[in-house]
């Protein structure tokens, strides 16, 4: 089995506790070969903990280091488009977190040099769509038979409140005063270039959905497919908080979302047909293994309900999303959650943008 060499670009919390503990425990498949952080602390602490010697401050020359086969991209998100840019050009696979980038033409230029550069793969992190509870559901979709109601729902404390009692992260007060303006003028640009004039509430409200909920949507669409339209979409506590329904002919599915102070994370999706029903609730992503679990819930025949809930299997989304990822670069797959796939959630979202303006 091919071992494939990753390097990271990026190494805050999500790296420090979700992927490389992943990484490290699929050591048959993966080794870690380099890093990248403009924190010098996280770069050297990170390197130190998990025993990286490659260690960079800028990303081109990790995508340039020839003892790199793939690259897992987790800076900021304004930075994923050109360091996905970078390295499918330096010939890598690559692994891009959520979301793959900020705007439609940026989603544009990396689905065409991914088209250009033929044999790389380059995977979205939506790991939601990876937990065995989820693939299970989409097998039990079709004996619900025709849906009559659809409902998305994700709120959630921040993440800090998890992550501060359960994780110890590396973090860096060092990062150079001119990266740290490069970024913002990255990122104000790429939220320009998206919504042009438009107000802080609603920016807020795109960064929400480009971040939280996207894993929300991306599932959404291959549960129950891609909706016809948007009917509504509404952002409220400055942009905090947002509604929506989306249109399937048929049938109406219900979206809503909301950042609070409480330390618990409540999403799900459920799917209603005539006599049955199905759901998945998914748990914090920032503790490691819990369990993703599908519950479905119909007549018993007898006058009464049956509900069952299935937890399919123990692992991590993470790890499963990790082994997809080199199946796919090993067999020459392209990923269910491609560049262009990651496209049609922008394109929801620049509906929603339109209709909360």
């Amino acid at each position: 089995m091919t071992v494939l060499k990753i390097g990271i670009v990026g190494c805050g919390e999500v790296v420090q506790i979700m992927h490389l503990p992943a990484l490290r425990q699929l050591a048959d498949k993966f080794s870690v070969s380099a890093l990248c952080d403009v924190s010098p602390t996280v770069v050297e602490g990170v390197g130190e903990e998990f025993g990286i010697s490659a260690r960079y401050a800028d990303y081109r020359e990790l995508v340039a280091d020839g003892d790199v086969d793939a690259v897992l991209i987790a800076n900021p998100n304004a930075y994923h488009a050109p360091v996905t840019l970078a390295a499918i050009a330096a010939g890598k696979h690559v692994l891009v977190e959520k979301p793959m980038c900020m705007t439609l033409a940026e989603a544009d230029a990396i689905i065409a040099a991914e088209a250009a550069a033929r044999g790389i793969v380059v995977q979205v992190g939506y790991m939601r769509r990876y937990a065995q509870a989820f693939l299970k559901a989409c097998e039990v979709l079709p004996t619900l038979g025709p849906v009559r109601l659809a409902r998305v729902h994700d709120v959630i404390g921040l993440n800090s409140l998890v992550v501060a009692a359960t994780s110890r992260v590396v973090r860096g007060r060092d990062v150079p005063a001119e990266a740290v303006e490069e970024g913002k003028r990255l990122a104000s640009e790429a939220m320009n270039a998206a919504l042009g004039d438009a107000s802080r509430e609603l920016r807020m409200a795109y960064n929400i959905l480009l971040g939280l909920s996207s894993h929300d949507l991306s599932a959404m669409r291959e549960l129950i497919g891609v909706p016809k339209r948007v009917l509504h979409a509404a952002q409220r506590v400055g942009g905090f908080y947002m509604t929506a329904a989306f249109d399937y002919g048929d049938f109406v599915c219900q979206f809503e979302t909301g950042v609070d102070a409480i330390p618990r994370f409540d999403a799900h999706i459920e799917v209603y047909g005539a006599e049955r029903s199905l759901r998945v609730d998914y748990d914090t992503p920032y503790v490691r293994n819990m369990p993703v679990r599908l519950e479905v819930t119909e007549a018993n025949g007898a006058g009464g309900v049956l509900t069952r809930t299935e937890h399919p299997a123990w692992g991590d989304s993470f790890t499963a999303e990790w082994l997809a990822f080199h199946d796919n670069v090993v067999s020459g797959k392209k990923p269910k959650t491609s560049p262009s796939d990651f496209r049609k959630d922008l394109e929801i979202f620049a509906e929603m943008v339109e209709l909360m303006r």
